[in-house]
């Protein structure tokens, strides 16, 4: 499994990307980042969106990446994959004609751009080769988490998270997973913000991925303030968990 970082951010500055993560070519993780970092080619490749949430720094790609596929020779449907609540928020607050035209229904509702596909928590759906589980999390809105599976090997990955348990639950009787994809927003001193904004600090992280019961599953930290990354590194490094990896945009990593 081949996991490109588009962008691994929970803000934007210069050079700090918003989450966007880009699997085997065809499956995002995410909207963020996608056509400020993708080729049209590369656009025109993708398939599937395993959408964690609506907060903008997860959908912003999305819009644009529906102008840029629009129109293209033999374009099938890129399907949009999430809880219903979440997929009838991304509806209701961004392709409602308002915002941002129902590429849902454009050019066709036959043959529209995006098409959104509900997933219950704990179905598994196969996806390109893929076979995908979502689990509710602990956001301020409706969010998703998701287990990523193929052939022999897993995927964590965590979604925008405060304290939580079922996806804990889930990836700790997962025998083939690899490694684990985990939010850590905030530093320590900020708890009182991460809690309010249910994120986690790198303290929280500790007691949530102790959950898991792996304690040297690789395991790579996305969704970074970028003001504050000097300091996340640091209380990271001090975690003493010898396969956490701090996420870069732009690296490319396989499990």
């Amino acid at each position: 499994m081949k996991i490109r970082v588009l962008g691994c951010h929970g803000a934007e500055l210069p050079n700090h990307c918003t989450c966007g993560f880009l699997i085997n070519q065809s499956v995002l993780l995410d909207g963020g980042t996608i056509c400020t970092t993708l080729t049209m080619n590369e656009q025109k490749k993708i398939r599937y969106v395993l959408l964690s949430h609506i907060h903008a720094d997860h959908i912003k790609g999305l819009p644009f990446l529906s102008e840029n596929l629009i129109g293209q020779k033999g374009q099938k449907p890129v399907v949009i994959i999430s809880l219903e609540k979440v997929l009838t928020g991304l509806h209701r607050n961004l392709f409602n004609n308002k915002i941002w035209p129902d590429f849902t229904k454009i050019p066709t509702e036959k043959k529209p751009i995006f098409r959104l596909k509900p997933i219950r928590e704990g179905e598994t759906l196969q996806v390109e080769g893929f076979q995908v589980k979502a689990f509710r999390v602990n956001h301020t809105v409706p969010c998703a988490g998701f287990l990523v599976q193929q052939k022999n090997t897993s995927l964590l990955y965590s979604g925008d998270t405060y304290k939580t348990h079922k996806i804990w639950k889930a990836a700790s009787t997962t025998k083939n997973l690899k490694a684990a994809m985990i939010e850590t927003s905030f530093p320590n001193s900020m708890e009182g913000l991460a809690k309010a904004s249910k994120h986690l600090t790198p303290s929280l992280l500790s007691q949530e991925f102790s959950k898991i019961g792996k304690l040297h599953l690789p395991l790579f930290i996305y969704h970074m303030k970028p003001r504050y990354l000097k300091t996340i590194q640091k209380e990271l490094k001090n975690l003493g968990l010898k396969k956490l990896v701090m996420l870069k945009d732009g690296v490319v990593f396989n499990i």
